[in-house]
């Protein structure tokens, strides 16, 4: 994901960063108490850290593992909280047709490596043998039991196209009861915001240019979220062609012809979980898609520079 920039005014603003779940985080809340403004902090990072605790795939004794080491073999009880974000990303995978889809996680990753050593694609058949796992209709969930079951051995499942969202939707869910009027959780580029800024003024997200990092365009949001999915920092050219670490789960081979996709939604979880999908769709199908989605825009730049955006968002 892309750090989307930030601007900020006022002598009230509280600012943390610190890395969370492989990633940096930002917190920034308006209040003129500074002290307070740091016990919250405190607590905004400790939620993050329990959600890491249950979704990491680098803890063995995370549910994730759990359920990735029983795949083939029986269901796991997870934590309801777990249930529900593996349902939502059931729904995402049916919305995408695929193109979103959690189970990502059996990909035979011996096939990418996106450096500059990597000068050919492989065989069409070979990638396609290598995302053979991935399916989310092969996650059975039990809504009584509250279990979770992989139907096929070496299936896996992760949360990189969806956690950091949600954590960030978490983290401003507990700073709101906390009594915070006004602030924001940046995961990484997966950035939700609430309230305003000290001055009074909406916060200011900016949309950078993929290529020079510099915005070209901002938004100015008083209560959502932004998240932005792009190949300009990790990919490979092949034959002049640029192509994305971006995997399409139905092909196994790199997506093309996208540097950048930006989602703006009331939810980060929800703005996460649709920036790759939307990159793997393309344009049409893309924004085809968003366009059916009330309270949802996207901002897409291809690799010719050329800027597409939903019916309901204008940028300049």
């Amino acid at each position: 994901m892309a750090n989307n920039v930030l601007s900020a005014a006022g002598e009230t603003l509280h600012r943390r960063t610190c890395k969370l779940m492989g990633n940096m985080f930002s917190i920034a809340l308006v209040t003129g108490d500074a002290a307070w403004a740091e016990h919250c902090m405190d607590l905004a990072v400790q939620e993050i850290r329990r959600i890491e605790s249950l979704f990491t795939t680098f803890r063995d004794d995370s549910q994730t593992q759990a359920i990735n080491r029983q795949a083939g073999i029986r269901p796991v009880a997870v934590d309801r909280e777990v249930f529900d974000v593996i349902a939502r990303s059931i729904r995402i995978s049916e919305l995408t047709q695929g193109a979103f889809d959690i189970t990502y996680g059996g990909v035979d990753r011996r096939l990418w490596n996106f450096d500059r050593s990597m000068t050919s694609l492989p065989d069409p058949s070979v990638a396609r043998q290598s995302v053979r796992l991935i399916n989310y209709r092969n996650i059975v969930l039990d809504e009584a039991r509250v279990t979770v079951f992989l139907r096929h051995a070496g299936m896996r499942i992760g949360f990189g196209g969806i956690g950091k969202g949600y954590a960030a939707d978490r983290a401003k869910q507990l700073l709101m009861l906390l009594g915070v009027h006004s602030g924001v959780v940046n995961a990484a580029g997966d950035l939700t915001v609430w309230g305003r800024q000290a001055d009074g003024k909406p916060w200011t997200v900016g949309i950078a240019d993929p290529d020079t990092k510099v915005p070209f365009s901002s938004l100015a949001l008083a209560d959502g979220a932004i998240a932005t999915s792009g190949n300009y920092e990790k990919f490979v050219m092949i034959g002049g062609k640029r192509y994305s670490h971006t995997i399409d789960p139905k092909t196994g081979l790199p997506v093309t012809g996208v540097k950048s996709v930006s989602i703006i939604s009331p939810m980060a979880e929800l703005s996460d979980a649709l920036a790759t999908p939307v990159t793997v769709m393309g344009p049409r199908a893309g924004l085809n898609m968003i366009d059916q989605m009330k309270g949802v825009a996207c901002i897409i730049i291809d690799d010719n520079n050329q800027l597409f955006t939903s019916k309901n968002i204008s940028v300049h």
